[in-house]
């Protein structure tokens, strides 16, 4: 067998035993998917896909693989698509960290131009909408009708943020980031009163998404490491930072996904939230959240920049990532100001 980083397929093998219908007497394969920059998924014998958490340096909760099942199971019955979730295995000591295991959901994930323009500008509008509307379809969920009710603290939600990644960003902080600081007190001194309560993804973005290549409908969810009972404005500022300010503050190709947003044919920002409001509110302190956003999207590049300089990471695309740090700072602190 070969095995990939981060898996040891014997005992994986051992483990799962009949746990797992579709690999009964089958030699074990694994493949670790590109694309993740944080958590790592691998697809195994083609139907399953596992998830774990990333090598080396790991902060605090960010990548709790309990809370990703746990989240998936209880979506599984509600309009919002998510993978099946099979079983979570709590015990490091099989693979060398806890781990989930999920079915394999066809379809593609979009990430680069030579996906997206073969689209067209139809297309993409298409997926565009998808994807909010299934962002609103998440927001409308109510956490406690899907046994969610204590799966976050939504009370001084938006304070604990600004100071969680303030405490992500000091256990990950190897450089002078002054802009930092700034923008966390900044943040600190500004955090409108929450006027929702939701299930927040923590990481919504269309590269995040299966997309079905057919129907250009979200096929499923994915990537629910930061999912969190709170303001669920947080999703649409943190997109609104992937689709609109990375093209700004890139000096290159875009490291993470160079087939979205404006810049590669797909509708703007503020069409995005034109559809999102069809069927959720926003609020007139979205520039905090961008501001919020911008400033967490820097502390999980500093972290993924972190892990790289210490030979942490797996697969390629890592060497730009720390250069796109210092310019969100500033890009937040512009949202904050009301200048962006």
């Amino acid at each position: 067998m070969t095995t990939p980083p981060g898996l040891d397929l014997s005992r994986l093998r051992s483990y799962l035993g009949d746990k797992a219908p579709g690999l009964v007497g089958e030699p074990l394969t694994a493949e670790l998917v590109a694309g993740g920059r944080s958590n790592l998924t691998y697809v195994l014998n083609e139907v399953f896909v596992l998830r774990r958490p990333p090598l080396g340096h790991v902060l605090a909760t960010a990548h709790d693989m309990a809370r990703e099942f746990r989240v998936i199971s209880a979506l599984g019955a509600t309009a919002v698509p998510v993978p099946e979730a099979l079983l979570l295995c709590e015990d490091a000591g099989v693979i060398g960290a806890p781990f989930y295991v999920m079915a394999r959901v066809p379809g593609v994930v979009l990430r680069h131009r030579d996906q997206t323009d073969p689209l067209g500008d139809d297309g993409r509008r298409r997926v565009a909408f998808a994807m909010m509307d299934t962002l609103a379809e998440l927001h409308l969920v109510d956490p406690a009708a899907v046994g969610l009710a204590e799966f976050g603290r939504p009370e001084g939600f938006l304070r604990r943020q600004v100071r969680r990644w303030s405490r992500q960003l000091a256990s990950s902080r190897s450089r002078d980031l002054p802009a930092a600081d700034a923008l966390r007190d900044r943040l600190a001194a500004t955090v409108p009163a929450t006027g929702r309560t939701g299930i927040v993804h923590g990481d919504y973005r269309l590269d995040n998404l299966i997309v079905d290549p057919d129907t250009l409908r979200v096929a499923a969810v994915l990537d629910w490491e930061m999912a969190t009972i709170g303001d669920p404005l947080t999703d649409l500022g943190l997109l609104l930072a992937y689709w609109n300010v990375l093209d700004r503050v890139r000096t290159g190709p875009n490291p993470i996904a160079d087939g979205l947003g404006p810049a590669a044919g797909f509708p703007s920002g503020d069409e995005l939230l034109g559809r999102y409001a069809r069927s959720a509110p926003l609020s007139d302190d979205l520039h905090w959240y961008v501001g919020m956003a911008c400033y967490k999207l820097a502390v999980v590049l500093e972290g993924i920049h972190y892990r790289y300089t210490r030979g942490q990471t797996v697969g390629a695309g890592f060497d730009e990532i720390g250069q796109l740090v210092p310019p969100l700072l500033e890009e937040g602190i512009a949202a904050i100001n009301g200048e962006s």
